[in-house]
């Protein structure tokens, strides 16, 4: 059965980037079964236009994930029960740029900013946490003598790989520290295949549109490209799965289990990166066992 067929009234669901592509087309099916959704967004008009498009009970907050202090603000004001967090937005192969806290910009932003935000939020999610990857993740490795990009050469697709690697890590992490605990939240992650987003950025205009036009021509429409994402949310699957595309090198096709690579199940590294990531956030994993 499809789970997204369920109907979802009576939950709260909190997307993060969910003003346009992936995330929005996940928050317009799950407002459509009936669930509560709150668009977590770095910009609020753009938000407000989204969310006026949507059908069901919407919301819109804002979030900036490439500022620590934002995502305090936000998870500070969020006080009613979260039944998905999903860890949707991202940026890809921008010029090398610096978040708000001295980041770069990809890391920051894909991984630390979501990273921050599950674990202040977490006291109050009470069903599941989604991060979305990327095929990208068999790219990348987790440079620790210079995570943030400020003694090598910049490589905006290694620094992608990077920042997609870290999320998978950051999935098997959570989802240890969550069974520990005798915690009933899940930790779970999605891939979208090769889709039609605005996600590529590239640095001039024609080179951008070639991209676009290109991606077109193998790539699955937002609609189907977030299926992996709310099988990962919905469907009776256990912790720490990989939801992508069944069809050829899983660049499209309905949602299943997927597998990763060999970095992305190195629990030394994940345990490694978390404690990195918790120093560098200075937010830590606030669950404890429970009596």
């Amino acid at each position: 059965m499809d789970p997204i067929a369920e109907n979802q009234t009576g939950r709260t669901a909190v997307i993060t980037g969910a003003n346009s592509g992936l995330g929005r087309a996940t928050a317009a099916a799950l407002a459509a079964k009936g669930a509560r959704v709150v668009l977590a967004v770095r910009n609020l008009r753009s938000g407000r236009e989204a969310a006026a498009e949507l059908p069901g009970d919407v919301e819109v907050r804002q979030l900036d994930l490439a500022d620590l202090a934002s995502v305090r603000a936000f998870a500070a004001e969020f006080a009613e029960p979260i039944d998905l967090l999903i860890n949707n937005a991202g940026i890809m192969i921008p010029p090398l740029s610096r978040t708000a806290d001295g980041f770069e910009s990809q890391f920051g932003t894909n991984h630390l900013g979501h990273f921050a935000l599950t674990n202040l939020l977490l006291p109050r999610i009470r069903g599941r946490v989604v991060t979305v990857s990327s095929n990208g993740h068999r790219v990348g490795a987790i440079d620790f003598a210079d995570l943030n990009w400020e003694r090598k050469p910049y490589r905006a697709v290694a620094a992608y790989g990077q920042s997609k690697l870290a999320n998978l890590l950051f999935t098997a992490e959570l989802q240890r520290r969550l069974t520990e605990v005798g915690s009933p939240v899940l930790a779970t992650a999605a891939h979208p295949g090769t889709a039609a987003t605005n996600l590529l950025k590239v640095e001039t205009p024609v080179l951008s549109s070639l991209a676009k036009a290109g991606i077109r021509l193998v790539a699955q429409n937002s609609e189907e490209g977030a299926r992996p994402t709310l099988y990962a949310a919905l469907a009776d699957v256990p912790g720490n799965s990989y939801a992508g595309p069944r069809g050829f090198l899983q660049n499209r096709g309905a949602p299943k289990l997927v597998g990763r690579s060999a970095k992305a199940r190195d629990e030394e590294v994940a345990r490694r990166l978390w404690t990195v990531s918790e120093e560098l956030t200075g937010v830590r994993f606030p669950l404890t066992v429970s009596a």
